[in-house]
C-alpha cells in the first residue's frame, strides 16, 4: 500500500494546494526525484509552507507511527525530511534532534481505490479486462508501442551482458544465444547449460566433422551413456567418438535428467534440436556476420536458419527410436520464432553496442515484418478485443502480461496509470465497470 501513496505522490494526484493536520497551507510546488536506495522516498522536493518556500526530502507512510517503527527518529539520514505523507495519523513524529516534522494526512476518493482493489485482486489473467475497453486505442497503441521498444531492449540486455562476460567475442555469444532458442522455452535452460559445457573453439576444431559434432554435443547432453544397452550402430558410433573426445578435452556431460519431454511431439524431442545445433556448426559457425548481412530482410534472415538434418536423423527422434517421414528442416513456425528471439535481437544488440542505430532499428522492423506468436497469451488478449497483427505486437502484449500483470506492476504501468488517473475523477467510468 505505501507503493500506491509513493505513486500518487509523485503523479500529483493528492492535488497542489493542501492543508497540513495543522491546519497550515501547503502548495506542492514539485514532488522531487523517487529514490529507490536507502534514505528518504522523494528528493530535492519544493513544498510551500505557509508563506515559506522550501526544498527537501519527503517520506510517505501508510501510519505514521510507521516512522518510529523503521527507526528514522534515530537516523540523522531523515533529519532532512521537511514533510511526512500519511494515510493514517495516529501520531506526530520527530527527527532524531526532537524537532516536530509537518505532517499531511492524504485523502483521495473511494472510486480511485476500488479502481486499484480492481486491478489487484484480479490476479489470473489480464488484470484490466474489465475495463480495457474504456480505454482510448491511442493510448495502448503508445504503451505497445513502448512495452516492444522495452522487450528487445531486454533481450539485447542479456546478450549484451552474455558479450560482456565472454570478453568480446561474438561468436560464442551467438553459439550460446542459439543454443538456449532452440531450447524453445520448455529446454532453455538446459541448452543454455550445455553450450557453456564446452568452449565454442574445441567444438570448431571438428567442424568439418558432423559426426564428431553430434558425438561431443550428445555427449556433453547426457545423451551417450555406454551403460545403457541400446544397439543402435549410429549412437556406438557416437559414444566411442564422444570417449575419446571428453578424455581429449577433459569434459563432464551434464545431468540427462534436466532435459524435458513432457507435451513435446516427436519431432520436437531435444535430440532433434541438438542434431540441429550441430549442423548449425557444421562447416564453421558465422552467425552474427550472416545476421548483419542479411540486415533485418525477412527472406536472408530466414534463410540463416534452413540447417537441414540429414542421415540418421531424417527417420529418428531419438536414439533407436524411428520416426518416419520427420521433418528435415525446422518448420515455419519455429523459424518464425527463431528470427523473433535471436536474429532480431542479435541485430538490435550489435548496433546497439556499435552506435549502429540503423542495425538496431532493423531489427525491430524484423518484428513489424514476422505474424504474431501464436500462444494462450496472445489468445486472450485477443477475446479482450486487442487485436495482434504482427511480432511487435504480439512481443509488447507478451511483455505487458509477463512483466507487469503477473507481477502485479500496474503502478508503472501506461494502461493501469490511466485508470487510476481517470477513475479518481469519474465516478460514472467506474459505475460501468463493475
Amino acid at each position: 500500500m505505501e507503493k500506491l501513496y509513493q505513486y500518487l505522490w509523485r503523479h500529483r494526484m493528492l492535488g497542489r494546494k493542501l492543508k497540513l493536520d495543522n491546519g497550515t497551507a501547503v502548495e506542492i510546488i514539485s514532488p522531487g526525484l523517487l529514490n529507490r536506495d536507502a534514505g528518504p522516498d522523494f528528493s530535492n522536493a519544493r513544498i510551500r509552507i505557509g508563506d515559506t518556500e522550501w526544498a527537501g526530502n519527503v517520506e510517505i507512510h501508510v501510519h505514521a507511527s510507521d516512522w518510529y517503527r523503521h527507526g528514522h527518529d534515530t537516523n540523522p539520514a531523515y533529519d532532512s525530511v521537511l514533510l511526512h505523507v500519511v494515510a493514517i495519523n495516529d501520531r506526530r513524529v520527530t527527527r532524531s534532534d526532537g524537532s516536530e516534522i509537518p505532517q499531511l494526512t492524504a485523502t483521495f476518493p473511494e472510486s480511485f481505490f476500488r479502481m486499484y482493489s480492481t486491478l489487484c485482486d484480479n490476479i489470473e489473467g489480464i488484470r484490466c479486462n474489465k475495463c480495457i475497453s474504456f480505454i482510448p486505442p491511442l493510448t495502448i497503441t503508445d504503451c505497445l508501442e513502448s512495452l516492444a521498444i522495452e522487450r528487445m531492449q531486454t533481450k539485447a540486455s542479456r546478450i549484451i551482458d552474455e558479450l560482456n562476460n565472454s570478453g568480446g567475442d561474438w561468436e560464442r555469444t551467438c553459439f550460446i544465444t542459439l543454443a538456449r532458442a532452440l531450447g524453445f522455452g520448455l529446454n532453455s535452460e538446459p541448452f543454455e547449460i550445455l553450450a557453456r559445457s564446452i568452449p565454442l573453439g574445441y567444438i570448431l576444431r571438428h567442424a568439418d566433422n558432423l559426426p564428431q559434432l553430434e558425438a561431443i554435443l550428445f555427449g556433453q547432453a547426457g545423451m551417450l551413456d555406454t551403460s545403457i544397452h541400446i544397439f543402435d550402430e549410429y549412437y556406438q558410433l557416437l559414444c566411442r567418438e564422444y570417449y575419446f573426445l571428453a578424455r581429449k578435452y577433459n569434459l563432464r556431460p551434464m545431468k540427462r535428467e534436466l532435459w524435458k519431454y513432457a507435451r513435446t511431439r516427436p519431432q520436437n524431442f531435444p535430440h532433434r534440436r541438438i542434431a540441429i545445433l550441430a549442423k548449425a556448426l557444421h562447416g564453421g559457425f558465422s552467425l552474427m556476420s550472416r545476421v548483419i548481412a542479411a540486415n533485418g530482410k525477412t527472406e536472408e534472415s530466414r534463410a540463416i536458419l534452413q540447417w537441414e538434418l540429414e542421415g540418421y536423423w531424417l527417420d529418428h527422434s531419438d536414439f533407436d527410436i524411428t520416426q518416419p517421414q520427420s521433418p528435415s528442416a525446422l518448420g515455419h513456425a519455429s523459424t518464425d520464432l527463431l528470427l523473433i528471439n535471436l536474429i532480431a535481437p542479435l541485430l538490435y544488440a550489435y548496433g546497439a553496442t556499435h552506435g549502429e542505430s540503423e542495425l538496431a532499428e532493423n531489427g525491430l522492423e524484423l518484428w513489424r515484418k514476422l505474424p504474431p506468436e501464436k500462444n494462450m497469451f496472445i489468445r486472450q488478449w485477443r477475446q479482450e478485443g486487442i487485436g495482434c497483427e504482427d511480432a511487435m505486437r504480439s512481443q509488447a502484449l507478451l511483455q505487458l502480461r509477463k512483466e507487469y500483470c503477473d507481477a502485479g506492476r500496474c503502478l508503472d504501468c501506461r494502461i493501469g496509470h490511466w485508470l487510476l488517473r481517470h477513475n479518481a475523477r469519474d465516478i460514472q467510468f467506474h459505475e460501468n465497470i463493475r
